[in-house]
């Protein structure tokens, strides 16, 4: 049987980071380190939301739960997907810190990084974005500001700011910009901001709709000249069917759909029914990040930016200077502590 440890970690962002649903600066995540019979460590972390339903005292609560279901053997990877799940529903970013620290173990051990154990070319990666969160004026300027290096934007609206919001942007530059709307328009107010994303020259548009409204999405979709991306209406490969058709694309978040494997299992589930496939995060250190960066050379979009948010990152993993992925040389994840 695998060893767990875990251990709280408390993370904060530059700069307050708000979204249509609200923000905060102040976040906690839980860092678990899973040790072999030879002392071999493989290491996850779980970025908790409420809006998913966990927080990191569910994490660390649902961990001792997920404790008595490891393997004795790391690569027992598929089969411990099922177990876990089995065990206790829900709990998704408890699971995919479990997931990533058993492919970190089991790389660590073949010698290889998780993505050459899968036979992926880590430069097909797409370039990353990077966020800018809700604000006034100033601030987005100042953030704009200290994003200089970053060729893709992705703009977070849904207040009574949004049109402000574009302008005070454009005013200030030309680099490409994606929008998301976290759930936060309806789809008359979508309908009638169409135009105004492609005056502003948008060209990605992220869940403007509460989870749900899958036929709105359908209306929209069909009146929209760029892509449309399903975030929170997607969690696992389950909501991909009701998808299809309504929405151009998914957003695949391990914190949401539980572990490595179950986003491979939703990328192939979207190209089979033709689908963009982007992968996102939550506000998390590089440990998280590194392990979502392994599945991006199979995906069209990347916003793996939630380390690049934060005033300080423990870890040392992937890294999107200058928007351009490079993943860890080392094996596993390629994760070391700052």
């Amino acid at each position: 049987m695998l060893r767990l440890q875990a251990e709280y970690l408390a993370l904060r962002t530059r700069h307050p980071f708000i979204i249509a649903r609200g923000g905060q600066s102040d976040y906690r995540t839980v860092w678990i380190r899973l040790t072999d019979a030879d002392g071999n460590e493989g290491w996850g972390e779980a970025a908790p939301n409420r809006y998913y339903g966990e927080t990191a005292e569910t994490v660390m609560e649902t961990l001792q739960v997920y404790a008595q279901h490891l393997p004795a053997d790391p690569f027992d990877l598929e089969e411990t997907d099922r177990r876990l799940e089995t065990a206790l529903h829900g709990n998704p970013s408890a699971r995919a810190a479990l997931s990533a620290a058993m492919h970190d173990l089991a790389g660590k051990r073949l010698g290889v990084p998780v993505y050459q154990m899968w036979g992926l070319d880590p430069a097909r990666a797409p370039m990353s974005t990077f966020t800018i969160g809700i604000d006034t004026p100033e601030r987005i300027r100042m953030k704009l500001h200290e994003a200089a290096e970053y060729p893709i934007l992705k703009i977070k609206l849904g207040s009574d700011r949004d049109l402000e919001i574009l302008r005070t942007i454009r005013d200030v530059t030309d680099r490409e910009l994606r929008v998301d709307a976290n759930a936060g328009w309806t789809v008359k107010h979508t309908l009638r901001m169409l135009p105004i994303l492609e005056e502003f020259g948008v060209t990605v548009l992220e869940q403007p709709l509460v989870p749900s409204d899958l036929e709105g999405f359908g209306i929209i979709r069909r009146a929209a000249t760029i892509p449309l991306i399903a975030d929170e209406s997607c969690k696992t490969v389950s909501d991909i069917p009701g998808l299809v058709g309504q929405v151009d694309g998914i957003n695949i978040k391990l914190a949401k759909c539980g572990s490595l494997r179950e986003a491979i299992r939703m990328i192939a589930t979207a190209r089979a029914h033709h689908m963009m496939v982007m992968v996102g995060c939550m506000i998390e250190s590089s440990l998280a990040i590194t392990a979502a960066a392994h599945v991006t050379p199979l995906v069209d979009i990347v916003d793996l930016d939630g380390a690049a948010l934060l005033a300080e990152d423990p870890f040392v993993g992937a890294t999107i200077a200058g928007g351009q992925l490079r993943l860890p040389t080392g094996p596993g994840l390629g994760v070391t502590s700052r």
